[in-house]
C-alpha cells in the first residue's frame, strides 16, 4: 500500500493543486462567471490526467481508464452548467451519464442484493422528500437520476465485500457515498432553500466523490497484476507432469548406466 501511494502521489499533484486554488479563490455560486466555471471543473480536469498519466506508466486495461474518464467528462460538463443559471437540467443529464459511466466501471461483481435493496429505498425516500417541490421534467428526472445515482453507490459498496483491495474499495464506496449525499444537498438548495455554507459543505463531498471514484482505478490495476500473477504461476497439472518428465529420464539415464 505504501508503494503504492509513493507511485501514484505525484500524478495526483494537478488534483490536490487545483482544488486548493478553487477553495482559496472560492467564487460565491450567486456570481457566476467564466473563471467560477473554470476554477470549478479544474479539479476533474486533474483527475483525468491522473488517470491517464497512471494507465499508461502501469500499462492497466484501458477500458476501465476509459469509463472512469468518461465519467469525470460528464461530471466536468456539469459542473459547468450548475454555474449558470437556467443550466441546471441540462447539468443533472451530464451527470446522469457520467453515474452510468461509472457503473459500467465498477460492474456487478459481486451483485450484493441486499445491499442494493437498502440503497435504493434510500434514494426512494429522498425522492418523497422533495417530490412537492418537483416541477416539469424533473417529475420524471429525479426519481431516474435517484435510481441510476444509488445503483451506483450499490456497486461501489459491493465491491467491500470481499477481502482483496480493500482499502481501495473502501476509498470508492465513501466516494460513491459522497457523491450522492451531494447530490442530495444540491436538491436541497435547489428546491428548498439554502442552508449554512452549503456551497463549502457540497464542493467537498463531491470532490471527495470524484476522488474516491477516480481511486477505482488502482483496484482494478491491482486485480489486473494478481491475474497476471496467477497466469505465470504453474499450475497443479503442469508441476505434476514436470516431475513425470524428470522421473522418467532419470530411470532412463540409471538403465543406459546398467547397460
Amino acid at each position: 500500500m505504501t508503494s503504492m501511494i509513493k507511485g501514484v502521489g505525484p500524478k495526483l499533484v494537478p488534483f490536490f493543486k487545483t482544488l486548493a486554488i478553487y477553495f482559496v479563490v472560492f467564487i460565491p455560486q450567486d456570481q457566476p462567471s467564466v473563471l467560477a466555471t473554470i476554477l470549478k471543473c479544474l479539479p476533474s480536469i486533474g483527475l483525468i490526467v491522473f488517470v491517464i498519466l497512471h494507465t499508461r506508466s502501469t500499462g492497466s486495461d484501458y477500458s476501465f481508464s476509459k469509463n472512469i474518464i468518461t465519467g469525470l467528462l460528464f461530471g466536468c460538463l456539469g459542473d459547468a452548467c450548475l454555474v449558470w443559471p437556467g443550466f441546471f437540467e441540462i447539468g443533472v443529464f451530464s451527470f446522469l451519464i457520467g453515474h452510468f459511466m461509472y457503473i459500467r466501471a465498477l460492474g456487478f461483481q459481486p451483485m450484493c442484493p441486499l445491499t442494493g435493496l437498502i440503497f435504493y429505498v434510500l434514494g426512494i425516500l429522498g425522492v418523497l422528500f422533495y417530490w412537492l417541490n418537483l416541477r416539469g421534467i424533473l417529475i420524471l428526472g429525479a426519481p431516474l437520476y435517484a435510481g441510476v445515482i444509488m445503483t451506483m453507490v450499490w456497486r461501489a459498496a459491493a465491491r467491500i465485500q470481499t477481502a482483496e483491495n480493500n482499502w481501495c474499495r473502501m476509498c470508492t464506496c465513501i466516494g460513491a457515498i459522497s457523491f450522492a449525499v451531494s447530490d442530495f444537498c444540491v436538491a436541497y438548495n435547489q428546491f428548498i432553500g439554502k442552508f449554512p455554507y452549503d456551497q463549502l459543505v457540497i464542493m467537498t463531498l463531491y470532490y471527495t466523490g470524484q476522488f474516491g471514484l477516480t481511486l477505482s482505478i488502482l483496484d482494478a490495476t491491482i486485480e489486473e497484476s494478481h491475474k497476471l500473477t496467477e497466469g505465470a504461476v504453474p499450475s497443479d497439472a503442469t508441476i505434476e507432469e514436470s516431475h513425470k518428465l524428470t522421473e522418467r529420464a532419470v530411470s532412463c539415464g540409471e538403465h543406459v548406466k546398467k547397460e
